[in-house]
């Protein structure tokens, strides 16, 4: 597949992180994009770019249906991504059954190709916990898919896999951590760079995860376009990073301190059941620790992007970057308060 300048393209879910993100290298590469949004949602990341915006929900199979009619190419980015919901069964509607509506969709259309974005979190972790990165290959263990993010993915990609068999083209994109500018959620990764800036993490749990800037997951996306096979899966990320050095680096461009205490993980299991049980269950909010989140800690989320570099030919840039992005956007839009925000000096 070769995008070309004026091609009519889809992004479900453009005005969220990653989608803005997709929505933003398509517009560099001469694409004529159609930024489907939520109704009532927030657009603040598609001001004062030139896409076409179409407001459908994706759980609306007939809206759906309209915004991909005369739309060579889709990419189907929209997702509820987060660790809790007050209504799980959302969750489910928009991941699971918003996804089956833009495959059907898209076969009626005769699409030439799909990208969907699935997660990292379908992907098995058993060798992770020895230091070795996982790989598309890996096959997850459904007892360790905890929270309703990563089921409703993990049944998701199955729909979108078993479209592939069909002769649906589609293929498919595991993103790992992103960081970087409009992540105004934010998104889970993107608020422990937050809280780490406001001075709300006092230590760490030894564990790693894979951090990369979202633009390059974007490019990422058009790469599986153009040089993906259909059917197939490719992880792109970054770099490998323990918590301890994610947290020093966020130190070293900041020059804020880097926290020295460090939690056991039973630590952080016991925070995240008291976390949901009395803020989630009782008050009905969003936890400050959920419970999700903190059975990620307790994993080492470390991956092997190989596919996508072999392949495609992805690239990435040196985590630095990445965290110094999304530090910079957090503080220029007023994220974080006053008194950090003037201790903050960038180098």
């Amino acid at each position: 597949m070769n995008l070309q300048p004026g091609d009519r393209v889809l992004v479900t879910g453009a005005g969220g992180f990653i989608g803005s993100a997709i929505t933003r290298t398509l517009l560099e590469h001469g694409a004529s994009v159609v930024a489907m949004v939520e109704p009532g949602g927030d657009h603040q990341n598609l001001r004062g770019i030139d896409v076409d915006q179409f407001e459908a929900d994706v759980r609306d199979a007939g809206a759906v249906r309209r915004a991909v009619e005369g739309c060579r190419f889709v990419f189907h980015a929209a997702a509820v991504y987060g660790f809790w919901a007050p209504d799980p069964s959302v969750i489910y509607d928009v991941n699971v059954t918003g996804t089956r509506h833009v495959l059907a969709a898209v076969a009626e259309a005769g699409t030439e190709r799909m990208v969907y974005t699935s997660t990292v979190g379908t992907v098995g972790l058993q060798d992770a916990a020895r230091g070795v990165p996982a790989t598309e290959d890996a096959v997850a263990d459904v007892r360790h898919l905890f929270g309703h993010y990563k089921r409703s993915k993990y049944v998701a990609e199955h729909e979108v896999l078993r479209a592939a068999g069909q002769g649906v083209p589609v293929t498919l994109v595991l993103p790992t951590f992103p960081l970087g500018p409009r992540d105004r959620r934010p998104t889970p990764t993107g608020k422990l760079v937050l809280d780490f800036l406001n001075g709300k993490i006092p230590g760490y749990v030894d564990t790693s995860l894979n951090v990369a800037h979202v633009d390059d997951l974007a490019r990422g996306h058009l790469l599986a376009l153009e040089r993906g096979r259909v059917g197939r899966s490719y992880i792109v990320g970054g770099t490998n990073l323990s918590m301890r050095e994610l947290l020093s680096t966020l130190a070293e461009v900041t020059n804020l301190p880097a926290p020295r205490l460090q939690f056991p993980r039973s630590f952080a299991l016991a925070a995240g059941m008291v976390s949901d049980v009395v803020q989630g269950r009782l008050l009905r909010r969003e936890p400050f620790v959920p419970l999700e989140a903190a059975r990620m800690s307790t994993t080492n989320m470390i991956f092997d992007d190989r596919r996508a570099r072999d392949e495609l030919g992805y690239h990435s840039r040196s985590p630095v970057e990445a965290v110094e992005s999304s530090a910079r956007w957090f503080v220029d839009h007023g994220y974080v308060g006053s008194d950090r925000a003037g201790r903050i000096r960038f180098g």
